[in-house]
């Protein structure tokens, strides 16, 4: 019985919780890019700096100097606010940007 109950209440919270994670972006302040190749390239542009796919390069950020941070994996602009940061250029680090947080964390840091 104890068990039923407490699947009953698991499923009954999961719609809660599902749009909890799932809460709307503000996009304002950023920009967001688009180009459609076999997997798209995507950035996420802040007055900072920029979050992009696994298409850019950390060393050429930092050559231009260029605050940057880089998820992988992602096809859409939403997919890039929950995957984790996997690089970050020297100034997205000077920005307080750190590998293993999310893209919407970053974000918040190149607005």
């Amino acid at each position: 019985m104890k068990k039923i109950i407490f699947v009953l209440i698991l499923a009954l919270s999961l719609p809660v919780f599902a749009k909890m994670t799932k809460e709307k972006m503000n996009w304002k302040g950023f920009e967001k890019g688009h180009i459609e190749l076999a997997y798209p390239l995507l950035t996420i542009r802040g007055s900072k700096g920029f979050l992009g796919c696994g298409y850019f390069n950390v060393d050429a950020c930092d050559k231009t100097n260029e605050a940057c941070a880089i998820v992988s994996g992602v096809k859409t602009h939403e997919d890039m606010l929950d995957a984790k940061i996997k690089a970050v250029s020297s100034l997205a680090k000077e920005l307080g940007i750190e590998v293993g947080m999310t893209g919407k964390q970053a974000l918040l840091h190149l607005k």
